[in-house]
């Protein structure tokens, strides 16, 4: 079973602050990460690969060093590309890769911790013109199928779908391990692809990002009666 596991490496969210007079974010010097959801895509297509054989590509939107975690992680190559896009810009760069590639699943995290837009997978999927199921928060491959008990909030509920398909997984499917020393080691000696494909016409563009603005009522509350007057003075 070859897997494919989509990746977005972004900013430390924890560690970004507004620039106080542009209200831009200030990226200079913040680290970046693997999404939380994506490493969970992973770990479970290592678990599956484990369990089941086959090979796991990681095809990661950012840099090197992500693509060496993902190695340590277990996945046996990585492809690294680096454009910029919404959702559907995104779903549609990636389709133009993995067209030309063999597989049998892909696994996406549910949302990028970023954005949590839940729109890549399915996106992705429809390009591809294959079965896509999301929420999942187990996974078990059967006669060419895939069985997935998807998280849908206030019930649970069993889909499956032929092979190849794409799954998108939460948080609750599994915990990802972290690489041992030799593990991170024996990355170095797995093959990373660099490529710069052409940024997609589709999707929307973002022009600028800003801070929202805060201000201080600079109101000091004595007592329950004043805070109840100033509520009643905001409606």
């Amino acid at each position: 079973m070859d897997i494919i596991v989509c990746i977005k490496q972004i900013y430390d969210l924890g560690q970004i602050k507004a620039d106080t007079a542009s209200k831009r974010p200030v990226t200079g010097g913040v680290a970046r990460k693997i999404s939380d959801f994506d490493k969970n895509a992973l770990e479970e297509a290592v678990r599956i690969k484990e369990k089941y054989g086959g090979k796991v590509l990681a095809l990661i939107r950012g840099a090197n060093d992500a693509a060496k975690e993902a190695l340590a992680m277990g996945a046996d190559e990585a492809i690294v590309y680096n454009t910029d896009a919404d959702s559907l810009g995104t779903a549609s760069l990636l389709a133009g890769i993995i067209q030309k590639m063999k597989y049998g699943l892909i696994l996406c995290g549910e949302a990028s911790i970023d954005e949590y837009s839940f729109q890549t997978g399915p996106r992705l999927a429809q390009a591809l013109g294959i079965a896509v199921l999301t929420y999942a928060r187990k996974i078990e491959l059967k006669d060419g199928e895939v069985i997935v008990e998807r998280d849908l909030e206030n019930r649970y509920e069993v889909a499956k779908a032929l092979l190849p398909a794409l799954i998108t997984v939460t948080r609750e499917i599994n915990e990802p391990r972290i690489p041992t020393l030799l593990q991170i080691l024996g990355a170095s000696k797995k093959k990373i692809t660099e490529i710069s494909p052409q940024k997609p016409e589709v999707g929307i563009e973002t022009l600028s990002t800003l801070a929202v603005e805060m201000k201080r009522k600079e109101i000091i509350l004595k007592d329950v009666e004043t805070l109840a007057r100033v509520i009643i003075s905001e409606k």
